[in-house]
């Protein structure tokens, strides 16, 4: 192997470890919440509980569009190592701070004001770390592998939901009883959180620079919202397109998708854990496969195919999985939904990272992405919710339908970043 290749897989295996751990992070939140939401709230019915819980998940990702700005012009000024390690950081406060709050029956509102403070702080950080991290991976890859490697971002993202929901198996038929999960076990995940996160604090303080990075520092207006939205307004509004769909479907299908077979199909939390665990392991594996297909055919192709099968199929599969009364059944839809949302996540990251310029590419990948996720990824759970407390939780499969045919008209008007990438003018040799 030449030198150069093994700094660059060193580099991408050295930014997706780090990755997994902050996704852990925001994961332990929602796969918890079905333990802890009784703890933080008043008593009340579970759905509304949940819902409360949900609500602050939402609110955390108000922060994402703040940590994507912020983070985006450290990334495009400072350098993409230097962003990734204060946002990892960030992380790891956040989780200890939801590991250390009393209970609302110890110290009534305070409780949920500071699991709101605590979700603020992971919302800023998590949304730095995607459009660091997309922009990082792309950058170290080759052109004729850019897919490929940059599908290991949501590998990551989706191991760190994986770690999440491998813990929470743990707990639950090893270590804990329901009880002492309910009491007090559900703690332990924030912990072990914020140890690893302290660990890939290590890892990025000792990781490579950006190539792309180090060639373009010395440009003017570097991480600008200004030079963004006025030299690329297109690109960045094309960002918030192609992923409003995107970004909805694959929250509805991983972190809602637990909540929606233990408070819908009735399944135990022990049955939706280890059915949820097993659709996302094969699905992270996915997520290389189809990022190679990209390199071989191109970019659009897999993002059009999300686009009409995610139009077609997912108010019939919504509509299945709500009224199966069969565990395989239910984990062959899911399964089904996942591999159609493959063909956006694995190469969203490549995607956006290759319509902007390097001297820009950290803000304009994470800043309108985050504001997007926000607006639609955040809100999954709790318009979801919020549709089946007032009785028509069908309604929310329509708006999901609605949501990736908008994104769909996006994928087939614009133009297939592997053919015009940016990133095929930088240098991208790993700065060591």
């Amino acid at each position: 192997m030449k030198n150069t290749d093994a700094w660059r897989i060193k580099a991408i295996l050295t930014g997706s470890a780090g990755n997994l751990v902050e996704w852990y992070d925001w994961y332990i939140y929602t796969t918890f919440s079905l333990y802890f939401a009784p703890v933080f709230f008043p008593k009340g019915s579970y759905t509304a509980q949940l819902l409360n819980t949900a609500a602050i998940f939402a609110v955390g990702f108000l922060m994402r569009p703040i940590g994507g700005w912020m983070f985006g012009r450290i990334a495009d000024q400072k350098g993409r190592k230097t962003a990734m390690t204060l946002s990892v950081l960030l992380m790891s406060l956040g989780s200890v701070l939801i590991a250390c709050t009393p209970s609302y029956d110890s110290i009534g509102a305070a409780a949920p004001a500071l699991l709101l403070i605590a979700r603020l702080l992971q919302g800023l950080s998590v949304g730095g770390e995607y459009g660091t991290s997309a922009t990082y991976l792309s950058e170290m890859a080759t052109a004729g592998r850019r897919g490929f490697f940059s599908s290991f971002q949501y590998v990551t993202l989706i191991g760190g939901q994986l770690t999440a929901l491998g813990v929470q198996m743990l707990l639950q038929r090893v270590f804990l009883t329901p009880e002492q999960l309910h009491n007090w076990g559900w703690r332990i995940p924030f912990v072990i959180g914020a140890l690893l996160a302290f660990v890939a604090l290590y890892l990025r303080t000792h990781m490579q620079e950006s190539g792309s990075f180090e060639q373009h520092k010395s440009s003017k207006n570097k991480g600008s919202v200004k030079t963004l939205f006025r030299q690329y307004p297109r690109a960045a509004f094309t960002v918030v397109g192609l992923t409003m769909g995107g970004t909805l479907a694959f929250y509805t299908y991983t972190t809602y998708m637990q909540k929606f077979l233990v408070n819908t199909v009735h399944l135990t939390i022990e049955r939706a854990t280890t059915i949820t665990f097993f659709v996302m392991l094969i699905y992270a594996f996915l997520q290389p496969l189809f990022g190679w297909l990209s390199d071989i055919f191109g970019r659009k192709p897999l993002l059009i195919g999300f686009g009409v099968l995610g139009t077609v199929l997912t108010v019939p599969i919504l509509t299945a999985i709500s009224h199966t009364t069969s565990e395989w059944a239910a984990f062959w839809l899911i399964l089904g939904a996942l591999v159609v949302v493959s063909g956006y996540t694995s190469i969203n990251a490549v995607v956006k990272a290759e319509m902007f310029p390097a001297e820009i590419r950290a803000l304009g990948v994470g800043f309108p992405y985050a504001i997007t996720v926000a607006l639609f990824g955040g809100t999954a759970e709790s318009i979801a919710l919020y549709f089946k407390k007032i009785g028509h939780e069908p309604w929310f499969y329509w708006y999901v339908t609605v949501c990736i045919f908008i994104s769909l008209l996006v994928y087939i008007m614009a133009r297939d970043t592997k053919d015009t990438s940016y990133l095929d003018k930088d240098f991208t040799e790993p700065s060591a």
